[in-house]
């Protein structure tokens, strides 16, 4: 019966990021395969945006379904506090080596707002243990004055408290702005504003435990791009600061932005870094925060209150660190790089084309880089709750095709695997809503 499993979910299920009130009801997804979805019908839609940007090899991947089957009857669960397991080892013997920066230590949480949240404790404890010398009944030395966090305005790093508290005051934190700790926010760095940011660190310097930031994409606030090289600026002064620089690159690592991680485009790296999403290739949810050995040290004590103190049932499941092993083998089996790099230039080609035409359609700030291109249809006022997104999705549906726009931003992040023939029909969609 068609919608039968849509009206069953209806009756039984909340949905995120979705106003309960006068509701559609949810397309039913039987089966994936590659780029595309199929419904209950056995209609196709082309999944342009990797299911919420986690999905980079495409759905059902039969090398990574091998690999979690042969794991899941070996090893599926089992407490990661006393224990370890070869996935675990493995996918951190992996991982270290590929990341950008001096990383030392992995630490496995449950997805990209956890691992926010790790890297943030991590970062606020680190100073409280370095402050304290000795052991003693009142556990750790909080009376120091590195406590603030520095973000970025416009920015967005999860749904945890911490992970809203250094995020935007936006719709996603507005019911919870009063629970929030205080952040001093920035622009992000511009040649027009550079001077006056690097000012405020310099003044904030001593005061401040922590810069998280977006490297390069601000995604949930917008899919905004700004520049690597005033990026790089501000974060020289931050480390001279001696600041622990946090990069959130949740939905820009494993290849996104062209490069496999997008602090590879900056000299200055991070001391800690957040990865999700694409971790596993969209199979399952895994998180990790990966630090240096800088960071790592000072939770190396006999002062048992100098412990880092946070972990998750499933930290480490040996099923989520088997699909991650197997999407990492992916990207070096598979030539990932060469499709990251093509479907980069067919972007690259629909901006050069339709960048000049802005005054004749109705987008601007038509905008690049890697795999994710984006524009703002001008219509009604630029933020999450423009109501144009839900027709545009309707009508990107009836095309065939998925897309979930963030209020008036359009945008696409497609599979590495997409074809041709269906980039060139996402591209079509996309002209078609710009003229």
């Amino acid at each position: 019966m068609i919608n039968s499993l849509a009206k069953r979910d209806d009756r039984v299920i909340w949905h995120p990021f979705t106003n309960q009130k006068n509701k559609t009801l949810p397309i039913a997804i039987t089966k994936a395969k590659d780029s595309l979805l199929f419904n209950e019908d056995g209609e196709a839609y082309i999944d342009a945006i990797s299911s919420w940007w986690v999905t980079i090899h495409g759905h059902a991947n039969e090398y990574i379904a091998k690999k979690l089957y042969a794991q899941a009857l070996q090893l599926e669960q089992v407490i990661f506090a006393g224990f370890t397991h070869e996935p675990a080892v493995a996918l951190a013997e992996k991982l270290l080596p590929i990341l950008p920066g001096n990383f030392s230590k992995i630490f496995y949480s449950d997805n990209g707002s956890t691992s926010v949240e790790v890297a943030i404790k991590m970062a606020l404890q680190y100073w409280a243990n370095i402050s304290t010398q000795q052991q003693t009944t009142e556990g750790l030395n909080t009376n120091h004055s590195r406590k603030k966090i520095l973000a970025f305005n416009n920015s967005y790093h999860g749904d945890t408290f911490g992970g809203m508290s250094v995020s935007d005051r936006s719709v996603f934190t507005a019911a919870f702005k009063d629970y929030l700790f205080d952040v001093i926010f920035l622009d992000v760095p511009t040649t027009n504003n550079i001077d006056s940011l690097i000012e405020v660190v310099i003044n904030n310097g001593e005061n401040i435990a922590a810069f998280i930031y977006e490297p390069l994409v601000q995604g949930a606030g917008g899919i905004c791009i700004y520049d690597a090289e005033m990026l790089d600026k501000l974060l020289t002064i931050i480390h001279q600061q001696n600041i622990i620089c946090i990069a959130d690159e949740v939905m820009t690592g494993f290849g996104r932005t062209g490069k496999l991680f997008a602090s590879e485009y900056t000299t200055n790296k991070p001391d800690i870094i957040c990865l999700s999403k694409g971790l596993t290739g969209g199979t399952m949810a895994l998180g990790v925060t990966a630090c240096t050995n800088k960071i790592y040290e000072a939770f190396v004590s006999n002062n048992v209150y100098k412990t880092f103190f946070h972990g998750h049932s499933f930290t480490a499941n040996p099923l989520a660190c088997t699909a991650a092993l197997a999407s990492l083998e992916l990207i070096e089996l598979n030539n990932i790089a060469q499709k990251i790099n093509w479907i980069t230039e067919q972007n690259k080609r629909f901006l050069q084309l339709h960048i000049s035409n802005k005054l004749k359609g109705n987008f601007k700030n038509l905008r690049c880089l890697g795999t994710i291109l984006a524009f703002e249809v001008n219509t009604g006022k630029d933020g999450y709750l423009n109501n144009v997104a839900s027709s545009i999705t309707d009508d990107a549906l009836k095309n065939g095709i998925y897309l979930r726009p963030l209020g008036n931003t359009v945008y696409i992040m497609p599979p590495y695997c997409i074809t041709k023939d269906e980039l060139d029909k996402v591209y079509l969609f996309l002209e078609k809503i710009m003229y």
